[in-house]
């Protein structure tokens, strides 16, 4: 696979373009010098000294651009590797903010799960059966589970607080006969002192009589 196939960022092609320039420049003057040996020794001609001026300052300009290129580069690869440690974190972050909301998850099923398996004490209420209750209301006849299970509570409420009502009627009129049967035995107990006295007061007299000596 060629170069250009594997490098597609125009910055890099630039680069790979002023490397190449710039091995073509060296090869020039390397092929130069092969062919002129004598150039290498001795004090060249003018028009060769000039030629390789020339091709010297070619080679010093690409190979400036490629120092200029270069820095570039290193540049760009401290900006990428910043950009790059500065995605990695937020990558981090969210990974991490995926990994609570996956934990928050499961426990709110959890919490979920036991919510529904959980034994309320609703459930175990002396209700009436659903159809009894229907009979009674049946404006609840379309209503879900839950607001007929509420509309049944609510019903068992009534009833109760009702019963309630009555059993503490009941209370306060067995308080009031308690009360009078107390007053009653308390009258009967002081009838029996009564009585007591008015025998031993009347006997008296008749107990005398006896008592005499004839």
């Amino acid at each position: 696979m060629a170069v250009d196939d594997i490098v597609i960022d125009t910055f890099l092609r630039s680069v790979l373009d002023i490397s190449v320039r710039t091995r073509q420049q060296c090869l020039a003057l390397f092929n130069h010098a092969k062919t002129d040996p004598v150039s290498l020794r001795d004090t060249p001609p003018p028009d060769t000294e000039l030629d390789l001026s020339a091709e010297q300052k070619l080679l010093y300009s690409h190979l400036a651009q490629m120092r200029g290129s270069n820095r570039n580069a290193i540049m760009a690869v401290r900006h990428t590797k910043q950009a790059t440690a500065e995605a990695r974190q937020e990558i981090d972050r969210l990974h991490l903010q995926l990994q609570n909301l996956y934990y928050e998850q499961r426990h709110l099923r959890g919490e979920i799960v036991a919510c529904e398996s959980y034994d309320h004490k609703y459930q175990h209420l002396p209700l009436i059966p659903v159809e009894e209750f229907l009979e009674q209301y049946p404006e609840h006849e379309y209503d879900d589970e839950h607001a007929l299970m509420v509309a049944r509570i609510g019903h068992e409420h009534v009833e109760r607080e009702a019963l309630e009502q009555a059993r503490q009627g009941l209370l306060k009129k067995k308080q009031g006969l308690i009360a009078d049967n107390k007053k009653r035995k308390d009258d009967l107990a002081s009838l029996d002192k009564d009585l007591e006295r008015f025998i031993d007061k009347a006997a008296k007299p008749i107990q005398k009589i006896f008592e005499k000596e004839y």
